[in-house]
This record gives C-alpha cells, structure tokens and sequence, in this order.
C-alpha cells in the first residue's frame, strides 16, 4: 500500500487582523479509532481532503494525565486529545479554505492504515516506545513520504528518550537531525514566521513559565530524507497542542495561541505539498 497521493491544497489565506480565532467554549467527545477516512457523521459521510491523524503509542514511562484519573501507563499518546485535535482543524478551516473533516483519525503504528495518512501527530515523545516491527512500519512510513509532527516534550531527559525511539524508527545516519533556521520554506509555505516564541502548555496560567523541567529555549528540528525534504518536524521544549486546546480560554494568552495555529497550519500545507 501506498501513501494516498499528495495534493495542492488551495488554501488561501483570509487575513491577519484582529484575533486569530473566536472559538466557543463546548463540549468535545473522545471519537472512536476506528473512524477512517469515511467517517459517517450525523450529516452522514463525511468527504475531506485532509484527516488530522494523531498516532497513538504505548508509554514507557508513568504519564500524569490531567483529565482527573492518575498517574497511569500508556496515556501520554493521548494528551490534549480529542479538544486540541479539533480546535486545530476548525480553527484551519476558517483561516484557510482547507478542506478538512471536524474529526480526527488515531493511527497505531502496527497497521498498514498508517500508509493513507501523509500527516502524522504525536505528543509526550519523551516517553514513547515502540516494538521492533512497529518501529520499522514508521520507517517504511517516513521514507515512503510521510511527515511525523512532534510536540510537547521538554529538557534533556526527554530528548535523550525521543531520539532512542529514533534510533528504531530511522537506525544509523538515516537519523541526522539539525536545526532549524527561519529561512526554511516550512516557515513560509503561508505564513512568514521569522519571528517566533516558546509556546507553552496550560501551566503558564498559573506559574507564569514558559518552559518546563530543564527546556528553557525552545527548537525546531528536523530530520530530512535524501531529497532535502522534512520528514520528522519537532517542536521541542514547547507545547503546541495545549495552545490549540485553550485557545478559548481567556486565561491563555492569545499570542501563543495564535503562533501555534500559523505554525501548525504551515505544518500541513508543508506535509501535503512536500
């Protein structure tokens, strides 16, 4: 199985003015995994030309999940989802003319499912882990054109436990990263993005700190295949997830809500057109 073929997406852009978004606070419902790409909706089948797909993976480590149950395993795939997944999509369908479904995709890396997303999400990377046959089905991803998004991971510890899992997924020099310079067209596919900040998860609000354990400045990195192009995009030391998920709060502070979408909807028309 092949990657569904990339598409121009058309997307235009709407305007810079004012507040990025006007979200209204509601209630969002966990989705089920096994939606796929026809999704039959309460309006019925659902047609889109881009599925945000989150991946789901087992922990290594205790996760804290802040939705009330506990420290536990295997929960840190799922942070800030199913709100932060949405809120992202709703609020890229009115910048944009991107045509997107309202609900997400949760991918697991042992199925060859993985292979009609050319997207690909994944959060709490410093504690992910993966089986020898899982790691070598997101190789086979990465190489046959797809685009891995991580985020919300933070300091040294973290980073050390992200790049084992890479060790897997792309052994020896086929892992190289680097780092990212604002001239990178990733940061310019629609929005220019010379001038970007530490983006922080909803602790901000009552601490009042941008980073978290030992991540005070934040990166963007990157792993390129052989032609230049981007195949894991990182966003280290930062929490974009948690500024889609709050962006209707207004204890959050717009500013990093609004880099985070300009960020993440560069992001998407990158993976689709790369």
């Amino acid at each position: 199985m092949k990657l569904i073929p990339r598409i121009l997406l058309g997307l235009l852009f709407l305007g810079t003015s004012g507040s990025l978004l006007a979200l209204q606070r509601r209630s969002l419902q966990r989705s089920p995994f096994d939606q796929g790409p026809g999704y039959v909706s309460s309006q019925g089948i659902e047609k889109a030309g881009f599925i945000f797909a989150r991946l789901r993976y087992s922990s290594s480590r205790i996760y804290y999940d802040y939705s009330g149950f506990g420290f536990r395993y295997n929960g840190g795939w799922s942070e800030d989802f199913p709100k932060g997944d949405r809120q992202f999509v709703e609020g890229a369908q009115r910048l944009t003319r991107l045509n997107a479904r309202s609900t997400e995709e949760v991918i697991e890396p042992d199925g060859d499912e993985v292979y009609d997303y050319p997207y690909l999400y994944a959060v709490n990377v410093g504690t992910w882990a993966f089986t020898d046959s899982q790691a070598q089905r997101l190789h086979e991803y990465l190489l046959r054109g797809g685009f891995l998004v991580v985020d919300s991971f933070h300091g040294e510890a973290d980073w050390q436990h992200f790049m084992s899992g890479m060790d897997q997924i792309l052994p020896g020099a086929d892992h190289k990263w680097e780092e990212l310079d604002s001239k990178d067209p990733i940061f310019h596919v629609l929005y220019d993005l010379d001038e970007r900040f530490q983006i922080p998860g909803y602790q901000y609000v009552s601490t009042g700190r941008t980073y978290e354990k030992d991540g005070f400045v934040p990166h963007w990195r990157a792993i390129r295949d052989d032609k230049g192009r981007i195949m894991v995009l990182m966003d280290f030391n930062m929490h974009i997830g948690d500024a889609w998920e709050h962006a209707d709060d207004p204890l959050y502070p717009e500013r990093f809500s609004s880099l985070a979408y300009r960020l993440g909807i560069n992001y998407v028309i990158y993976g689709m057109t790369h």
